[in-house]
């Protein structure tokens, strides 16, 4: 599936992980390159990288930060805004080859333990807050 994923976001000509960031943004709307790092349990070095290629191909905006004047906050541009989509698409067809392949039970079952393990391993998906259960613990939302 990740190959299929892979092959689909390069006739976008995107690669998945930065795929990803423009989703955590579309969901942030804005954020700092640290911020982001962060969110993805990445070196700032590395989210320099993914981002810098981002910004040259015009999908996300670097705008001076309002409240620190040695940052800088990212945001997704109007192209950056169409790509999202498109990926959203991309990956909307390949959970349907999901179901397609499994059946909606399995496929909905899959994708609980997924989530299941991703949340007890303590992640959650970029850009996703988390909020306190009823144990009080914090757990992220979907």
């Amino acid at each position: 599936m990740e190959e299929r994923l892979r092959l689909r976001l390069a006739d976008l000509d995107i690669p998945p992980r930065q795929a990803r960031i423009l989703d955590a943004l579309g969901r942030m709307q804005k954020a700092s390159q640290a911020e982001l790092a962060r969110e993805f349990d990445l070196t700032p070095a590395s989210m320099s990288t993914m981002t810098g290629r981002l910004l040259q191909a015009g999908y996300i905006l670097r705008t001076p930060h309002p409240d620190e004047a040695r940052s800088n906050v990212l945001q997704l541009s109007d192209k950056g805004r169409g790509l999202l989509a498109e990926v959203h698409r991309a990956w909307s067809e390949i959970d349907r080859m999901i179901v397609d392949t499994m059946g909606q039970e399995h496929a909905a079952h899959l994708a609980g333990l997924t989530l299941e393990l991703r949340d007890t391993l303590g992640g959650r998906g970029p850009g996703r807050a988390r909020t306190p259960d009823p144990a009080g613990d914090q757990q992220p939302q979907r």
